[in-house]
C-alpha cells in the first residue's frame, strides 16, 4: 500500500486509448455501472461536471428508469479485474438492450466480452495494486471517454504537482489524533464524494468503522445522536470528526461547519478541521485523498493490520461462489 501512495502521481501519466473507438456512441446521461473500488471515480467525475447527468450503478443488471432514459444513455462498466460478477451482469444486459455502452478494466471477462462484440474499452494498467488505489488511471480513462480534454490536460499535471511528502506528514500527524477512535466525515454536500471515499479507505485500509455524512442534512438529525447522557455517554465516546472544509462551498455551508466544530468541542469530542485546498480542482482532490490514504495507512500499522489485503471480502466471495 505504501508504495501504491508513493506512485500514485505516476498514474497521471497514463495515456488511454480507446480500443474499437469507431463505434463509441456517447450520451447526455452516463451510467456508470461497477462496485467499490471500481466505482469511487464517478462521483468524483460527478463533481467535475456537476450540470451533467453522471450517476453510479452499484448492482446488478441496469437501474429502473422510465421508459426512454435507458436508450438515452451511456452505460460505462467499469472493473478493475474485469470479472466483477454485478459489473459483468450490468454489461450482458446492456448489450441485449443494445445500449451505447463501454467498458474499462485490466482485462477479465469485460474486455474479453467487449473484443468479441466490438464495444469500445479503455484497458487500464495491471499494476497489482488495490482497485482504490487505481484511482487516478480510472479517472484518466472516464476523462478519455467522456471527450474532456480540459480534465486530461489538468490530470495529467497531477504527475508533479501532487506533493507526497507533504500529505505523508499530514496523513501521519492526523493517525496519531485518530488513533483509537471511531473517525466521522463530514463535508459540504457537494464534496460528498471526498467524505465517502475516506470512509472507505478507513474501512478497508485501516480495517476500523468509519461513518460519513453531508452538511446541511446532518444538522437536521444526525448531530442529535452524539448528545448522548447517562447510560447512553459510553456509545458515543470513541467519535472523533473530521471536517473537510472547503472555502469554495457556500457561506452558509462554511457557518454551519464552524458551529457545529464548536459545539462538538464544546461536548469534549475530537475535532479536526482539514482545509480542501489545491491548484485547480483536480489537485485539490487527489491532495485531500492522499492524505486520506496515509491517514488510513498508518492506523492500519497502528493496529497491526494489513492495509492490503481484504479477507472478509475474499471470504464472502467464495462463500457465494
Amino acid at each position: 500500500m505504501e508504495q501504491a501512495i508513493r506512485d500514485l502521481p505516476r498514474q497521471f501519466e497514463f495515456e488511454p486509448v480507446i480500443e474499437n473507438e469507431s463505434a463509441l456512441r456517447r450520451a447526455k446521461r452516463i451510467i456508470v455501472c461497477g462496485m467499490g473500488g471500481s466505482n469511487l471515480a464517478t462521483g468524483l467525475l460527478a463533481m467535475a461536471h456537476p450540470r451533467e447527468d453522471i450517476r453510479a450503478h452499484r448492482d446488478f443488471g441496469l437501474p429502473f428508469l422510465p421508459n426512454g432514459d435507458l436508450e438515452a444513455s451511456f452505460i460505462v462498466a467499469n472493473s478493475y479485474s474485469g470479472n466483477t460478477e454485478e459489473t459483468v451482469d450490468a454489461f450482458e444486459t446492456a448489450l441485449e438492450r443494445e445500449l451505447a455502452l463501454a467498458a474499462i478494466a485490466t482485462g477479465g471477462i469485460l474486455l474479453e466480452l467487449a473484443k468479441k462484440r466490438n464495444i469500445p474499452f479503455i484497458r487500464i494498467p495491471a499494476t497489482g495494486i488495490q482497485p482504490r488505489s487505481a484511482l487516478g488511471f480510472q479517472v484518466r480513462a472516464f476523462l478519455k471517454l467522456l471527450g474532456d480534454e480540459k480534465g486530461s490536460i489538468e490530470t495529467q499535471k497531477l504527475s508533479t504537482f501532487l506533493d507526497i511528502e507533504k500529505t505523508e506528514k499530514q496523513g501521519k500527524a492526523l493517525a496519531k489524533k485518530l488513533a483509537g477512535t471511531i473517525p466521522v466525515i463530514y463535508a459540504s454536500a457537494r464534496n460528498k464524494t471526498l467524505s465517502h471515499i475516506w470512509k472507505i479507505k478507513f474501512n478497508e485500509t485501516a480495517k476500523i468503522p468509519a461513518f460519513c455524512n453531508t452538511f446541511p442534512e446532518l444538522n437536521h438529525n444526525e448531530m442529535t445522536g452524539f448528545d448522548a447522557a447517562g447510560k447512553a455517554r459510553p456509545l458515543v465516546e470513541r467519535f472523533h470528526f473530521i471536517f473537510l472544509r472547503d472555502e469554495e462551498d457556500a457561506p452558509k455551508i462554511l457557518k454551519r461547519m464552524t458551529e457545529t466544530a464548536k459545539l462538538f468541542k464544546k461536548m469534549k469530542f475530537g475535532v479536526e478541521i482539514l482545509p480542501v485546498e489545491g491548484r485547480g480542482f483536480w489537485h485539490k482532490i487527489f491532495d485531500d485523498l492522499t492524505v486520506a490514504d496515509w491517514t488510513s495507512l498508518y492506523l492500519a500499522r497502528h493496529y497491526g493490520a494489513d492495509p492490503d489485503a481484504i479477507p472478509l471480502v475474499e471470504e464472502f466471495k467464495k462463500r457465494m461462489a
